[in-house]
């Protein structure tokens, strides 16, 4: 099998402006430095002409572009904007009054760049040898899904009067293979220095992939699972691949208990049980948070306050839903890692039911819950209504697959890339196919 190509959405607007660093092609004709585009009746407005679509394309393996204005971390705590630069193609396309810019490169050169920019370029080898494959195999399996796409793709959202249960994957991506951000996975184009190490880890492993039963890997990964890992259709459709399973990120994978009882997902929640993911270990924070993810220091265990005005403003901006004085924040279904799938929010006028895991995170903050394990605390009751209300939280993310800082800890603790694989994505199996 000949390498695959990879077409990455970056960003869209009305107006962009972008630089190449170097000679590049459009069709036969050699474009340099500074231009901008904008939207004009419709089409790509650009050095006095209009068009459908522009296509630049580099004359050598090292030329750059760079991209002003991207957004990374969209609607995180950490968002923010930064010019990022990019090898390979780039093409511009008009969707729905917008200009949207797509980087189009092999996948072994995108994946130098998702590695730095998911983790610090510092990390361990076997860390980075375990995420090129991740990242790999995920990126194929969402390339093979749009192929075999059909008219029966699951419904993702569920809104009636008092329920609102949504998922979100990466179907709304129609123009390019996968978007540059957390949505997907982080790329950041070579704006994020990658180092030796990086290198020696894609290559080390190119072209491997994990497989189960003939067909790639959905390898989802997150920051922390909080002690035990999410099954899959707790956060998306309603599969459960057999890879992605109930596991606690230690040497005893087995000893946890039920965490979508209750009183066990408290206990659990409200306690700090002994995980690789469950370190304040500076050094290998550092290998794996960019500077940006280190402004989160709180992530194995984690508090929210709100009072009832801030809590029910947030409510009814984030829903739509206006329920009065908020009452209570009842589980209704917690998944394997003690997440919350579905929730109900009671209040003085109504209530509602919302899920799943994403959902309620954007919900109950104004970006986004660490995640969506937590218990609630109500105090200060006035006439049955709390005053204020205190999560207790544990994880950072889904939750679903790798623990990025979990497989830190077992890349320091001497495991190799294949024993974290395995650890993470049970009974899958290593291949290499190209």
């Amino acid at each position: 099998m000949k390498e695959p190509s990879v077409t990455v959405g970056i960003l869209s607007g009305e107006r962009l402006a972008f630089a190449f660093n170097d000679t590049y092609l459009w069709g036969t004709t050699p474009i340099e430095g500074a231009q901008e585009v904008y939207i004009d009746e419709g089409r790509i407005a650009w050095n006095g002409g209009r068009y459908d679509q522009l296509c630049f394309t580099p004359q050598h393996p090292d030329d750059s572009f760079c991209l002003k204005g991207v957004t990374i971390g969209v609607k995180f705590h950490w968002e923010r904007r930064e010019d990022q630069t990019f090898r390979g193609s780039l093409r511009l396309v008009v969707d729905e009054g917008r200009i949207t810019a797509i980087n189009e490169l092999g996948i072994e050169e995108y994946l130098l760049s998702v590695i730095s920019s998911e983790m610090s370029a510092t990390a361990s080898l076997e860390l980075l040898k375990s995420h090129a494959v991740i990242s790999r195999s995920w990126l194929l399996a969402q390339i093979r899904k749009d192929k075999v796409q059909t008219d029966s793709k699951p419904v993702s959202t569920r809104h009636t009067d008092d329920e609102l249960i949504r998922w979100y994957d990466r179907e709304e991506h129609r123009l390019f293979d996968v978007c540059a951000d957390d949505h997907c996975q982080r790329y950041q184009g070579i704006t994020r220095a990658s180092t030796p190490l990086v290198g020696e880890a894609v290559r080390a492993t190119r072209g491997e992939i994990l497989t189960c039963d003939g067909t790639i890997c959905d390898t989802r990964f997150s920051k922390c699972c909080g002690g035990v890992m999410e099954r899959f259709s707790s956060c998306w459709e309603e599969i459960d691949p057999p890879y992605l399973v109930a596991r606690r990120d230690s040497r005893d994978e087995l000893d946890f208990p039920d965490l979508r009882i209750e009183e066990n997902a408290r206990r659990w929640i409200e306690t700090t049980p002994e995980a690789y993911c469950h370190t304040t270990d500076a050094r290998i924070l550092a290998q794996v948070l960019n500077n940006y993810d280190r402004e989160t220091t709180d992530f194995y265990r984690w508090r929210v306050d709100y009072t009832q005005e801030e809590l029910a403003s947030l409510i009814r901006e984030k829903s739509g839903f206006d329920l009065g004085q908020i009452v209570d924040l009842c589980p209704v279904e917690r998944g394997t890692s003690g997440r919350i799938v579905l929730l109900r929010i009671e209040g003085t006028r109504r209530a509602i039911t919302i899920g799943k895991e994403l959902e309620i995170r954007r919900t109950l903050s104004p970006s986004h819950l660490y995640s969506s394990a937590f218990v609630v605390d109500r105090q200060e009751m006035v006439d049955g209504i709390p005053r204020r209300f205190v999560l207790r939280g544990a994880g950072w993310g889904h939750g679903v697959g790798l623990c990025q800082i979990g497989a830190a800890v077992m890349g320091e603790q001497g495991y190799s890339y294949r024993q974290i694989l395995l650890h993470y994505y049970a009974g899958a199996t290593l291949e290499k196919i190209y």
